[in-house]
């Protein structure tokens, strides 16, 4: 791409970034829609949403202060408008106990944070140090947003499902991590590219659990044997209303199991009485 302007490659990949990030906003849509269609947000986390619409919020004032940043305004005010409507969902839904945590994360990250951080740069900081400031903050937070779906991966890692790891959304981060990764490199704007990187290597993280754990077969394999034994200890009760079981050297007799079929309108159950003898 030698025939391309270094202002030309900036443009396309800030407006690649813009589209794949559009992408990456849209991505959580089907979990959003179970939640709606569940009237519950249970086993869902409101936190990669709070922490994305505080990064959001300081990358459009980021852009702000920044010449010729039209990309990062145009597309941080989307992220801005994605995650609040995120957010109220969820609310709604949520119960009273979570939708208590994300209302204090709200007011911590949205109002009493970012509300710190505009007052103690617009009126301490001057010139271009309040471009590096922000910047800098920027920086954390970004890595903050590639840092927050650690605690699903936690639970798709201890419950081996990937129920609450949605594919889209991963792939949608890594594509998102590289087309900002090189807008940031080309404009020499280190505070949007080094974060990226590490946006890159959570999603392929993410991408890697979701493709060992998308076909849980050892739970299925338990599930049939727990079937099959099932069936097989009906089967003994049926056939015979009482076992013993011996000692090996057959001299003694240490118990006597009954099985005892127990109807009702539903089931057989069995219940089961072993008594020492």
């Amino acid at each position: 791409m030698g025939f391309l302007s270094n202002d030309q490659l900036t443009f396309i990949f800030g407006l690649l970034g813009n589209i794949v990030a559009v992408g990456m906003f849209l991505a959580p849509v089907p979990t959003f829609y179970t939640i709606f269609k569940r009237k519950s947000s249970e086993g869902f986390q409101s936190i990669p949403y709070s922490v994305a619409l505080m990064s959001a919020s300081l990358l459009l004032y980021y852009g702000i202060l920044k010449t010729n940043a039209s990309l990062l305004i145009s597309i941080n005010s989307i992220g801005c408008a994605f995650e609040a409507t995120y957010l109220i969902i969820y609310l709604i839904y949520a119960p009273k106990q979570e939708k208590m945590h994300t209302m204090k994360l709200l007011l911590i990250f949205n109002m009493v944070s970012f509300g710190s951080m505009l007052l103690v740069t617009m009126l301490l900081v001057k010139g271009s140090n309040r471009l590096s400031v922000v910047g800098w903050i920027c920086a954390v937070f970004s890595v903050a947003v590639c840092a927050a779906p650690l605690s699903v991966m936690r639970r798709v890692v201890r419950t081996k499902s990937v129920e609450y790891l949605p594919f889209t959304l991963s792939a949608s981060l890594t594509l998102n991590a590289v087309m900002w990764f090189f807008y940031g490199l080309l404009q020499h704007d280190y505070y949007i590219a080094l974060p990226n990187v590490l946006g890159f290597l959570f999603g392929i993280a993410q991408m890697i659990l979701y493709m060992v754990y998308k076909n849980p077969k050892n739970n299925g394999e338990e599930k049939e044997d727990q079937l099959a034994g099932n069936k097989e200890v009906e089967q003994m009760t049926n056939e015979n209303e009482s076992c013993s079981v011996d000692d090996p050297d057959k001299e003694t007799k240490i118990s006597t199991c009954c099985f005892k079929p127990k109807k009702s309108n539903a089931n057989k159950k069995m219940e089961v009485i072993c008594t020492n003898v």
